[in-house]
């Protein structure tokens, strides 16, 4: 009964807050309008120009906004109507101060903007220059702005300095005075080379003064913090209801750990970012991850790579992602999930339209997770920009696959499988089918996947038709000169985008060097050429490195070529005039981008 009076007294609920960013900008004009047009204010202290005015109108909002936004996050059962009268009424206040302050003189102008700054900062950072330990002065010193009366700063980061014991006192009640404003705290890195007592006695000090905060961002990566660590944290992390973006990388998260984090973060309604690259989880600790994956409905950035996770835990974390169906970026990198956690994270991916970026490399996903993966991509993520599925002992039987997902992917701009054993046939396949899609492909990685001079008339004509191309690495392969010097025609036209080229160990030598070089060079962003580890003769590395005698830096380090790998012939002249040969037969061929 009490359900039936509830509906009938509130069917549905409006919300007035937060604003729509049309609405900001609308305010934004109107600020600017003010400033600038005639008034009572203007005649009496004069009018802004129309520069300064958007200036000035643009931080009036921003402070504003912040400031109910505050407002709104205390109530948030409320409709916020509460917040958007506080939003009005700060923008008036603000925008009276900046009336009767008038224009700045040209003398006034650059004492002024620093002023602007200190008045409208909102972002406190001590995290630039060397990493260093701080102490009790000097955090005194480094944290005063903070205790400035009326400051407006929302995010802190004390990210790359080492708080002691006498530091985190200092900070201790700042922050605490800090509590009703603060949004975003980074405390990356700042225990660093303290004895473990130290250490959990500073996070515990931090924790508890942080405790209640409306964080929406919180970063504790690189302090290897173990369960010891995350419990120290406990008051902070069981605090948070309104948390958006949580990062724990490289905290030496273990099976404890993660069941530690499971527990001390109860709400996770809001969560849109959730990093725990580089932690030591394994399959137990990924259980737990998995539970808090499976309650954070609106995640849209999940990044778990590098942690040790094996098929059990990849198959608990597949099945915990199906519910996140709001994913934009997967990234699981460097795991041992295999085919049998491969086929359950295809299900998963089969529900995420919205992925843009995915990250798969090395996971051991073999032929059949490969298949299943790319099935299911091709299905969904029509806005997919980014697919990485290198080092995953793919051969040319995934091919197809791998192939019919890259042709329903217009948006493409990065794709990435190297390490694999695509072969020619693969490749091949590869080739032709992105040919046909990603028009604005910019990065392109194919290294070591066993690719011959018979695949490069493919590579070439899809290479030919990307004219946004910033990056080429076909490293560790056999092209040799012939696939090398027709890949070099490839992007002779065109490809002002081009800043690097990876073509090293590939049987490359003289006139395959020569070509690739005389094209990259022209290319007015070029930053590196990558020709190591081939068989340019001495002659042949002479004639490269005059060719960017303008810009050495642009070439790569010669080291490792191997002058006698293959070129035993060029003492007598042989090999030169095979190698010019060759050259000149090359010149006559085109690469056509048609069938």
């Amino acid at each position: 009964m009490d359900s039936t009076t509830n509906s009938q007294r509130r069917p549905f609920s409006i919300k007035l807050w937060p604003p729509s960013e049309s609405t900001r900008q609308v305010l934004v004009q109107r600020l600017t309008n003010n400033l600038t047009s005639n008034s009572i204010f203007t005649q009496k202290y004069g009018a802004l120009n129309k520069e300064e005015a958007e200036e000035n109108a643009k931080k009036i909002e921003d402070i504003a906004f912040n400031i109910a936004h505050e407002q709104y996050d205390r109530e948030p059962d409320g409709d916020g109507g509460a917040a958007v009268q506080l939003y009005a009424k700060e923008c008036s206040k603000l925008l009276l101060d900046v009336l009767k302050r008038g224009p700045a003189s040209k003398e006034e102008k650059k004492e002024l903007a620093s002023e602007e700054d200190a008045t409208f900062e909102t972002f406190f950072d001590i995290s630039k220059g060397q990493r260093a330990f701080i102490e009790a002065e000097e955090a005194e010193s480094l944290l005063k702005p903070l205790k400035e009366p009326g400051n407006r700063y929302t995010k802190i980061c004390f990210s790359n300095r080492s708080f002691g014991l006498g530091a985190a006192r200092v900070a201790e009640p700042i922050l605490v005075s800090l509590k009703n404003q603060l949004k975003e705290a980074d405390l990356s890195d700042f225990i660093a080379g303290r004895p473990e007592a130290e250490a959990l006695e500073v996070m515990n000090i931090f924790s508890s003064a942080l405790e209640g905060c409306v964080l929406r961002y919180l970063n504790l990566s690189n302090n290897a913090l173990g369960e010891k660590g995350v419990r120290a944290f406990g008051a902070l992390l069981k605090s948070q209801s309104c948390l958006e973006e949580l990062y724990l990388m490289n905290d030496g998260i273990s099976e404890e750990a993660a069941k530690a984090v499971s527990e001390l973060i109860p709400s996770t309604e809001k969560l849109k970012v959730l990093h725990f690259h580089n932690n030591m989880t394994g399959d137990e600790g990924a259980l737990a991850i998995a539970d808090v994956v499976k309650r954070s409905l609106l995640l849209e950035d999940f990044r778990c790579s590098s942690t040790r996770v094996g098929s059990e835990g990849g198959v608990a974390l597949s099945e915990a992602l199906e519910c996140c169906t709001y994913l934009k970026k997967l990234d699981l990198r460097d795991n041992m999930f295999g085919v049998e956690a491969g086929v359950p994270l295809s299900k998963a991916l089969s529900k995420h339209l919205y992925l843009v970026e995915v990250y798969l490399n090395y996971l051991n996903l073999e032929d059949e997770g490969a298949i299943a993966v790319a099935n299911a991509l091709k299905e969904s993520a029509p806005s997919l920009e980014v697919l990485e599925m290198a080092g995953n002992d793919i051969t040319v039987d995934s091919a197809p696959s791998i192939a019919a997902c890259i042709a329903a992917k217009q948006h493409l701009t990065k794709l990435n499988l190297a390490e694999n054993e695509l072969k020619d046939e693969g490749t091949i396949a590869v080739a032709n089918a992105l040919k046909e899609s990603a028009p604005s492909l910019e990065v392109l990685e194919m290294a070591g996947n066993d690719i011959t001079a018979d695949a490069a008339p493919s590579i070439a004509a899809c290479i030919a038709a990307k004219q946004y191309l910033t990056k080429l690495n076909l490293a560790e392969n056999e092209l040799k000169d012939e696939g090398t010097i027709l890949i070099s025609k490839a992007l002779e036209e065109g490809h002002a985008h081009l800043k690097e080229v990876d073509m090293n160990t590939n049987f490359i030598r003289r006139a395959g060097a020569r070509h690739l070089a005389q094209v990259v060079v022209q290319k007015p962003g070029f930053t590196l050429l990558n020709i190591n580890g081939n068989i340019i003769s001495d002659d042949g590395v002479d004639e490269v490195k005059e060719i960017f005698k303008k810009s050495p830096d642009m070439l790569g380090s010669l080291d490792e070529n191997d002058p006698e790998g293959g070129d035993d012939d060029e003492e007598s002249g042989e090999g030169e005039a095979n190698d010019d040969e060759l050259e000149s037969k090359m010149k006559n061929l085109e690469v056509n981008q048609e069938e």
